[in-house]
């Protein structure tokens, strides 16, 4: 892997194949010296969803929100009434910007010159591709799919927006905090010398469930309980740990690895039907083709030990990009970070609009793919218990979709008589890619 000094790294920033280029908006937005007012519209209203809003308006003082859109009207009412009591004229929301349903984010589309893309992964892909095709510019939340079928289809979306010169950031939010961007900086700029081996470890509780209302069907239950099935989330290493397996990629020029292998299970999170059909442990290494491995840790059980870091280990010493630190290989620290400090979810939102203004377009949709696709392939050897490749994981058939998007359909999910859902279990062939 060539080296990247800091230098280079400064140049070119966080951009992945970015693009000369951009919109009449981005164009005009440039000649009126970043004056013009962008029109944003945001999908997904639940609490990421308001908080990408915020981190949006707060980025840029020339925006406002003119439409909003999710599937359910009790979360879309309450977002707008937190936008307009905090931003004023500046989210000019009536009944007639709201929209809910399967297809609301058509509406919000519709409307805005940049989409917040915040919904619930599974429809990372589908909302993704609709805001390219109407030429919008983009921040699409991470995860960005939950199965194979959905990554190809991100990774298509990425290549017709550098087509059409849009920007396009993706909320893998590590990428743009200061701090790890010089400590990463340095690590591929060589301070550690080659990289022997990278361990990731995302240790934490157990997170939210949210119970069936009365009168749901299964659909409407599974939607508002989204974290707890596959389909909906890709399991919590993908929705979570995907932030450490992101570093990781980054840490390995942003190139996939070989294959993997994993152990996981479901050991305490039992209960049913609240938890679905995830797992609560998983631990996986991937193999890279220079001999690098990635030991990838992740958790989410109450009262157990955590820890959440990035380690890296190289020939010259050891970087910790969490604390922001370079060691030799005696552990003494020989570099520590003490500059300023960020809020890396605003960051992202001034990268972007930066980068529409300025008419240079950026453009995440490779790497936020991989970095997903990583997940996604150490959940497919957990829930196997099989040696995957990476070549066999992205050109899996294996797509998660239900056979229709409606609230009396059935999510390819369903409870059995119990109301149990059907938990994978490694090496007795009851799941597939």
């Amino acid at each position: 892997m060539k080296k990247m000094t800091r230098r280079d790294f400064a140049k070119t920033g966080l951009a992945a194949g970015a693009v000369m280029g951009g919109l009449s908006v981005a164009r005009s937005a440039h000649a009126n010296g970043g004056t013009e007012v962008l029109k944003v519209g945001l999908v997904g209203c639940g609490g990421r969803g308001t908080g990408a809003a915020h981190n949006a308006l707060n980025a840029d003082p020339n925006t406002k929100i003119v439409a909003i859109g999710d599937l359910f009207k009790d979360r879309l009412a309450n977002c707008a009434k937190n936008l307009k009591e905090t931003f004023g004229d500046r989210a000019p929301l009536t009944e007639a910007d709201c929209f809910d349903g399967f297809d609301n984010y058509k509406q919000v589309i519709e409307k805005c010159d940049v989409v917040l893309l915040c919904s619930t992964p599974h429809y990372r892909p589908i909302h993704l591709r609709a805001a390219v095709e109407a030429g919008k510019h983009v921040f699409f939340e991470k995860p960005v799919a939950v199965d194979p079928a959905g990554i190809r289809s991100v990774l298509e979306s990425s290549r017709l927006g550098k087509e059409k010169g849009l920007t396009m950031v993706c909320g893998l939010c590590w990428r743009y905090h200061t701090a790890v961007q010089e400590t990463m900086a340095r690590v591929l700029g060589g301070e550690i010398g080659d990289l022997l081996a990278i361990q990731e470890t995302y240790l934490t509780g157990k997170l939210w469930t949210r119970p069936r209302q009365e009168g749901d069907t299964e659909m409407a239950f599974q939607n508002r309980n989204w974290y707890n099935f596959t389909w909906l989330s890709g399991d919590f290493n993908v929705e979570q740990h995907v932030h450490s397996l992101d570093k990781a990629l980054w840490a390995m020029g942003d190139q996939p690895p070989v294959d993997a292998w994993g152990v996981g299970g479901r050991m305490v999170r039992v209960e049913q039907p609240a938890y679905g059909d995830i797992y609560d442990l998983m631990g996986v290494t991937y193999n890279y083709p220079n001999g690098v491995k990635v030991h990838a840790f992740c958790r989410q059980q109450n009262g157990c030990y955590n820890d959440t870091s990035d380690q890296f280990i190289g020939t010259k010493g050891t970087a910790n990009i969490l604390g922001n630190t370079i060691s030799d290989l005696k552990g003494k620290v020989v570099w520590k970070y003490r500059g300023p400090g960020c809020d890396m979810y605003t960051n992202e939102h001034k990268y972007m609009f930066r980068s529409i203004r300025s008419g240079e377009a950026r453009n995440d949709g490779t790497f936020g793919a991989y970095s997903t696709m990583l997940g996604i392939l150490g959940r497919e050897c957990c829930y196997t218990g099989k040696k995957i490749t990476w070549e066999e994981i992205m050109n899996s058939q294996q797509n998660l979709a239900p056979t229709a998007y409606t609230m009396d359909g059935n999510p390819p999910t369903l409870p059995d008589e119990n109301g149990h859902y059907l938990v994978a279990l490694p090496g007795t062939g009851n799941h597939s890619i």
